[in-house]
């Protein structure tokens, strides 16, 4: 399997880290194979934070998709329906077990430069 590094607000990350977010959202989806997330907490943290398991990925109309994510998916729906405004397709990447860093560590013990827009795949 592999694994994907995500830059997420570390609003989000806080979310995620205490189990109030078990879905990530995402306009585009990654391979099938990747099972895990690393998660990268932005400016001002600008971290290494976690990892976590990847359990499945819901994809769909934006609608269809938070009607089936929104009891857990740590954001509004105003918010939701912004980001996926003028999209086709939503994917949600629902979360399962963490593991936090501490300390955090840095990007390039990933053996990445800076952090991705989106989504990058590490090896």
């Amino acid at each position: 399997m592999s694994a994907i590094l995500l830059s997420i607000k570390p609003e989000f990350v806080e979310k995620i880290l205490t189990g109030v977010k078990k879905f990530e959202y995402r306009k585009t989806r990654c391979r099938a194979d990747v099972d895990t997330i690393i998660i990268y907490a932005t400016r001002p943290v600008m971290r290494v934070v976690a990892t976590v398991r990847v359990l499945d990925i819901v994809s769909g109309r934006p609608s269809v998709v938070w009607k089936k994510t929104h009891k857990y998916s740590g954001i509004s729906r105003d918010f939701f329906d912004a980001y996926y405004r003028d999209a086709d397709v939503a994917f949600a990447y629902k979360l399962g077990n963490i593991t936090k860093f501490t300390p955090y560590k840095n990007l390039d013990d990933f053996g990445i430069s800076h952090a991705p827009q989106s989504f990058v795949y590490v090896k």
